[in-house]
């Protein structure tokens, strides 16, 4: 059968002459509904072959493994890192170790993640989900795994999650620009319908607009469009005779849009003002400096690794369901006055 360290579950399953699902259950702990004869023959397969002995020793001994399964939609984006980050820093100091996956935006890609970490044996998982992801919730809970949401938390799931305030933040940093001037804004979106993050920000960005009665496009692009395309979509919503108000729903587009403005000469904040999510550093450092919504990503890290593992150890008192302020960091973008402007506190 080869050196130990490539032995896998279908190997155990053939030596035990049963299938990688019950041999799956057998490792998670699960014998229900499982024969004595199936389950020593699965445990002479394991020690025969010295499958994984470290987690094995401790998981079958403690129905646990440590190990926290983290499902984020997009790896490469700075809020999933600073995300990840602070699930690993409270992970590693409560003695658990993450597996990260990052499904871009993919439900299957999701189903194979989640499918994976259950055969790996996690005690539960976190997860930045597509509205498409509550498909899944039931065979987690089905294993009897805990499950956090984080960041996009759909109206259906009743379950334990972790989020800030989008509507609202979308809500007051817009009203605030109608205020300062802008008389048409712009919403640049990738695909609003996958996270429900997106939802609510758009949502809170057309409440304000309607309320004050002021003319507003949605712009959807794609995920991987480039600056100079963005250009060709957004030349037709930059009116001469009008102040118009950008709006990215995320930073990677937020990045896209202040490129664009350069390649296209826009006067900004003059004639066209960019406001966007998320506070990254470039925004700063940038000619004009970007006014940003800042999520407070690695609070909302920490607070879901805490949150799952209060719910793993199974302890008295667990924490709530949490909704995390975001904060508008006024900028040269937008051309607003920090020393006069007042900002709601949520």
């Amino acid at each position: 059968m080869g050196k130990s360290n490539k032995v896998t579950i279908n190997d155990i399953a053939i030596k035990a002459n049963t299938s990688k699902t019950t041999v799956s259950f057998y490792i998670n702990g699960k014998f229900d509904k499982m024969s004595p004869d199936t389950k020593r023959r699965i445990e002479q397969a394991i020690q025969e072959t010295k499958y994984s002995p470290s987690i094995m020793a401790r998981s079958l001994k403690s129905k646990k493994s440590n190990l926290i399964g983290v499902v984020v939609a997009d790896i490469t984006n700075p809020f999933s890192n600073n995300i990840v980050k602070g699930i690993d820093n409270v992970a590693i100091k409560q003695g658990y170790q993450i597996l990260v996956g990052s499904s871009n935006f993919q439900y299957e890609n999701e189903k194979k993640y989640i499918d994976r970490m259950l055969d790996m044996g996690v005690d539960g998982f976190i997860v930045q989900p597509t509205l498409k992801f509550n498909k899944l919730i039931k065979k987690i809970q089905e294993r009897g795994k805990k499950l956090v949401f984080l960041d996009s938390v759909s109206t259906e799931f009743t379950g334990k999650w972790v989020k800030t305030n989008n509507y609202d933040i979308a809500y007051e940093a817009t009203k605030k620009l109608v205020e300062k001037g802008y008389d048409e804004f712009v919403l640049v979106a990738e695909d609003i319908n996958l996270l429900m993050a997106r939802v609510e920000r758009k949502n809170g960005f057309i409440a304000a607009l309607e309320e004050k009665k002021i003319n507003y496009s949605i712009v959807t692009v794609e995920n991987n469009i480039k600056h100079p395309e963005l250009a060709d979509v957004l030349r037709d919503k930059i009116k001469k005779d009008k102040k118009t108000l950008i709006f990215a729903i995320n930073g990677k587009t937020l990045q896209k849009v202040f490129r664009a403005s350069k390649d296209e000469g826009w006067d900004v904040p003059n004639r066209v003002g960019i406001i966007g999510f998320d506070n990254w550093d470039w925004t700063f450092y940038a000619v004009p400096s970007v006014t940003t919504i800042d999520q407070p990503t690695d609070k909302e890290g920490t607070y879901a690794a805490n949150l799952l593992i209060e719910m793993i150890e199974e302890k008295e008192e667990v924490e709530e369901s949490i909704i995390f302020n975001c904060s508008i960091n006024w900028a040269e973008s937008t051309n607003i006055d920090k020393e006069k402007l007042e900002v709601k506190e949520f």
